[in-house]
C-alpha cells in the first residue's frame, strides 16, 4: 500500500498556524507519524490536497513542507490499523452523537412536545449526523469497522424521527 506521507516545520507563533495545519490534516483523515510527520493512504484528492496544504506552509514565514510518496517497508499493517482506529474513533463519535439524538427524541415525545418547530430543529440535528457521517465516510479510505455500527445508529435515528413526525402530524391534525 502506498502512502503520502506530508513532513513539515511551522512556525510556533502565532498558534493559529499550527492549528490550522493540524485541522486541515485532521479534515483528510491524516494521521500522524511522529510529531509534523501525517499521512493518508495515497489517492487523487489526498495527493491534490496534501500538495495544496505544502504549498501554504511552504509560504508561512518559517514554515517548510515535504511531500513524500511512500510504501511500508515494515510497519504496514500498524499504519492501516492506526488509520483505522482513527476512523472508528469517528464513527463511535458519531454513534454517541445519535444515542443523544434518540435521548432528545425520546425526552420530547414523553414531554408531548409534538411541535413542528422541534420537528424542524431535530431534522437539522439528524442532516448534520449524516452529513458528519458522510464526510468520515469518505476519510475512510481502508473500511474501518466501526462504519456499519455507525450507519446502523443513523437508521434507527431516522427511525425515530419518523416517529416523532408522525406523532407531530397526529397532534397537529387533533388541534384542528
Amino acid at each position: 500500500m502506498t502512502w503520502l506521507v506530508l513532513a513539515y516545520r511551522v512556525p510556533s507563533e502565532p498558534s493559529r498556524l499550527r492549528a490550522g495545519v493540524w485541522r486541515r490534516l485532521k479534515g483528510l483523515g491524516a494521521i500522524y507519524l511522529q510529531n509534523a510527520v501525517a499521512a493518508v493512504p495515497d489517492d487523487p484528492a489526498a495527493e491534490r490536497a496534501f500538495r495544496a496544504l505544502r504549498a501554504e506552509i511552504a509560504q508561512m514565514e518559517g514554515g517548510s513542507a515535504q511531500l513524500l510518496r511512500a510504501e511500508a517497508l515494515a510497519g504496514s499493517a500498524d499504519l492501516v490499523a492506526a488509520y483505522n482506529a482513527a476512523r472508528d474513533d469517528e464513527y463511535t463519535e458519531i454513534v454517541d452523537r445519535c444515542r443523544d439524538f434518540l435521548a432528545e427524541i425520546e425526552h420530547e415525545t414523553e414531554d408531548q412536545h409534538f411541535s413542528y418547530s422541534e420537528l424542524e430543529e431535530n431534522d437539522e440535528d439528524l442532516a448534520k449526523l449524516r452529513s458528519w457521517y458522510d464526510k468520515v465516510v469518505t476519510r475512510d479510505r481502508l473500511a474501518a469497522a466501526g462504519r456499519e455500527l455507525a450507519a446502523a445508529a443513523l437508521d434507527e435515528c431516522a427511525q425515530a424521527l419518523e416517529g416523532f413526525a408522525e406523532a407531530v402530524y397526529a397532534a397537529d391534525a387533533d388541534a384542528r
